[in-house]
């Protein structure tokens, strides 16, 4: 009875998120030259609120309720570092967002592989950064696949297997982006952070009066017989101290702006007031981040002795064990959501890169970019679930790589959109040299290094090579004016004007170094 219950209400919620996403693309010119930038980037129309949910989506992952809890449950103070480096990165967010989003709208580009070859005049330095990010993006992909799987298994009571729950969240979230593509996403952010937000309060609330009677009793417990869980660098030899949450910190808020997710959030925005807004409204969200690393600690005591991965599940342990069947569909929803929204986000932005900036340079695909981007999307989905499936231990190494791996773009990307003076090559030889870098620590086990995120090494390595290469070099000669090669952020004014006369999307949205802008 408890399965059928909790499973129904999952049911019905799963109903009502596919009709958002179709609602929110019905009407909606979604074809033509206008199909691609409508379907990944939401025709650069969404407004202040859609797109705070949507990049607070990024946010609120599958982490939230489950690895946010297990590493409060195993760890306590490190899991911090999410909350420092979010916030961190939206004050960064402040100034390179509409940097970002001005760069792509004078020029009619839809991600950071379109900006890197508009940069450096080079269509293969797109399809190249598209492969790299796509090896970095696919593990969020099955880790969400993995999350809602587990989610969707526990709040069944165990009456869905693993497998079958894998096998819904691939086809949920597969069907959901190829439809409604980044406005349906921005849709569904609305629905699950109304849930979020009701079930993150409600559980802050909940779970220390029902099994510590208040907050002062379970402090005090904590306090007392969990000291190690509340200072650096935890408990256990973690060898995450101060300096590697540092690091960490302020590599990943550094990241984060020019993650492809990120950044296709940035350029759904109608103009650039509305991201310095949300740059400033969401650290407040992350004010409830804090609860399920809390409620993880607070599982301690409640659901002793889980190890390795069981530790993901302490706050749906507590949840399973003591709330009606009902509210436990509930929360399985917000959790479920959580996972839908940023995993749609990574597909698409997947499809994307490779219908834009790797499969137009097939001169076939030119004309049908948002057909390839979809079949891209699809295709990217089975390579997870397949890998979910076969080797769901073969992409944990990858994925402690991801966010360090992508960092290694920040030079060929942000220097090289404010300095005209870095050339291809130098920016390419920083760019092998820091993933080589961060592949040997990470693979041998070596991260954290000499105490401290072997991605800030890397990158230090990164940028030296890139400047060696550059001032050694000969100068690249580029005809272009630095309007065309440069990013700035315009003024308000000036924004409403370019808005008027947007770029079309036409072949792969780069010229080679000529006067003529891309993409025009």
């Amino acid at each position: 009875m408890n399965a059928a219950v909790a499973t129904s209400v999952f049911g019905a919620f799963m109903v009502v998120t596919v009709a958002l996403g179709l609602l929110a693309v019905r009407g909606r010119g979604n074809r033509g030259r206008d199909g691609l930038a409508e379907w990944s980037v939401g025709g650069r129309s969404l407004g202040t609120v859609f797109i705070w949910v949507l990049m607070a989506g990024e946010g609120y992952t599958s982490f939230s309720y489950l690895g946010a809890a297990g590493w409060g449950y195993n760890y306590g103070a490190p899991v911090l570092y999410v909350v420092a480096y979010m916030s961190c990165g939206y004050a960064v967010g402040y100034v390179v967002g509409p940097m970002l989003w001005a760069y792509a709208r004078r020029h009619g580009l839809v991600g950071i592989t379109d900006m890197v070859a508009h940069r450096f005049g080079r269509p293969w330095l797109g399809a190249l950064v598209a492969v790299l990010a796509t090896v970095f993006l696919l593990p969020y992909i099955q880790l969400q696949i993995t999350g809602m799987g587990v989610v969707v298994s526990t709040i069944s009571y165990g009456a869905i297997s693993l497998n079958w729950a894998y096998f819904i969240a691939f086809a949920v979230t597969t069907g959901f982006v190829v439809v409604s593509g980044l406005r349906g996403s921005a849709w569904v952010s609305v629905l699950k952070d109304v849930l979020v937000i009701a079930t993150l309060g409600f559980l802050a609330f909940y779970v220390p009066m029902h099994y510590f009677d208040g907050y002062g009793p379970f402090l005090d417990r904590l306090v007392t017989e969990k000291s190690e869980w509340l200072t650096f660098p935890g408990h256990g030899d973690s060898g995450l101290g101060q300096a590697w949450f540092i690091t960490t910190s302020f590599l990943n808020s550094l990241t984060v702006v020019i993650f492809p997710t990120t950044v296709a959030g940035y350029l759904g925005a109608k103009n650039a007031d509305v991201l310095r807004r949300n740059a400033m409204w969401l650290p407040a969200y992350n004010v409830l981040l804090f609860v399920p690393m809390l409620l993880g600690m607070a599982a301690l005591f409640v659901v002793p002795g889980l190890v390795g991965a069981e530790s993901n599940l302490a706050l749906f342990r507590l949840v399973v064990d003591s709330l009606p069947a009902w509210a436990v569909g509930v929360i399985g929803v917000a959790a479920a959501l959580s996972s839908i929204v940023p995993m749609a986000v990574f597909m698409l932005v997947i499809g994307t890169m490779w219908g834009r900036s790797v499969l137009s340079l097939v001169p076939r695909w030119q004309q049908r970019q948002k057909g390839a981007a979809q079949t891209v999307v699809v295709a990217a989905g089975v390579i997870a679930l397949v890998l979910t499936y076969t080797a769901p231990n073969t992409l944990v190494r990858l994925s402690l790589i991801s966010y360090e791996g992508m960092a290694q773009l920040l030079p060929m990307v942000l220097l090289g959109l404010v300095w005209r003076r870095l050339t291809l090559f130098g920016a390419m030889a920083g760019l092998v040299v820091g993933v080589g870098v961060v592949c040997g620590f990470v693979f041998t086990e070596n991260d954290p290094v000499w105490g401290v995120n072997a991605g800030i090494v890397a990158l230090g390595a990164n940028l030296a090579v890139a400047l060696v290469v550059t001032y050694a070099g000969p100068r690249e000669h580029d005809d272009r004016p630095d309007g065309d090669v440069l990013a700035r952020d315009e003024p308000e004014e000036r924004q409403e004007t370019a808005g008027s006369r947007e770029p079309e999307l036409s072949g792969v949205g780069i010229s080679e170094a000529s006067d003529a802008p891309a993409g025009a």
